[in-house]
């Protein structure tokens, strides 16, 4: 979500500074009028230049996934840490955290944002830890934003599912968002000034994996996934998203 994010904040007149861990992008995101920095969070520190990065930055995007699989990159809560510490530092005063939806873990039924968290998986388990973490930072003002599945142009989980068969999830309700609504409402944000809260950003249609793979591969024109039949269908987890969701986008219509 990185780089559209910040050609679209671009377009909408902000100046932009933008991090990549890769030098091979670097003159690419010139191209794109960002203003690219080599910075790569690890647990014990931060290389780059992050005092630069940082400096006359009003507002601070952190959109950094886990990465847990990589056990060279150390804690993800740690490394949030030490991105605190440099902030702390800095002339940043507000703090966008783009969080997962991840963090209700196996809860059930209507989620809102005043459900309590019950992460499962140790990713989400420190995502909900560095949201806390930022949040009471008093003198930040910060928002976290908790996104659904991530779905895009050249993203979409039905394209790992094609073909499978067996699989028990069907009666499970999506809990998606596309990358261009998920633009609309970081801009939202930053325009209308929604600081100083935690905002769930979920697509407001919710029919089963079933339903809704099925019918996205065909239209796809390739081989649906296969459920199994369940005796009795799940209460579905459904995500309320934010009152000010602005767009609906037509890769996820309704059924």
């Amino acid at each position: 979500m990185g780089t559209p994010l910040a050609v679209s904040l671009s377009k909408e007149g902000y100046r932009v500074k933008g991090s990549t861990t890769s030098t091979t992008k670097i003159k690419s995101l010139q191209k794109l009028g960002i203003t690219p920095y080599i910075i790569r969070l690890m647990e014990e520190e931060i290389q780059g230049d992050l005092v630069d990065f940082l400096m006359d930055v009003n507002v601070l995007i952190i959109n950094v996934p886990p990465g847990l699989r990589n056990p060279a990159k150390g804690s993800y809560f740690k490394r949030m840490e030490l991105l605190l510490k440099a902030v702390r530092a800095s002339t940043v005063k507000k703090v966008l955290f783009v969080s997962s939806t991840s963090v209700y873990g196996n809860v059930t039924g209507i989620i809102t944002e005043q459900t309590e968290p019950q992460p499962q998986t140790l990713s989400a388990k420190h995502i909900l830890a560095a949201e806390q973490l930022l949040r009471g930072t008093t003198t930040l003002e910060t928002t976290v934003l908790r996104f659904g599945g991530l779905i895009g142009p050249q993203r979409h989980p039905v394209n790992t599912l094609s073909g499978k068969t067996g699989l028990e999830n069907g009666n499970d309700t999506i809990n998606l968002i596309h990358l261009d609504d998920c633009i609309a409402m970081i801009i939202n944000i930053l325009k209308k000034g929604y600081w100083n809260r935690t905002l769930n950003g979920v697509y407001p249609h919710h029919p089963t994996k079933k339903e809704y793979y099925t019918k996205k591969a065909l239209e796809l024109g390739i081989p649906p996934p296969s459920y199994v039949s369940t005796r009795a269908k799940k209460q579905p987890k459904i995500v309320k998203t934010a009152d000010f969701y602005v767009k609906r986008h037509p890769f996820l219509t309704s059924i």
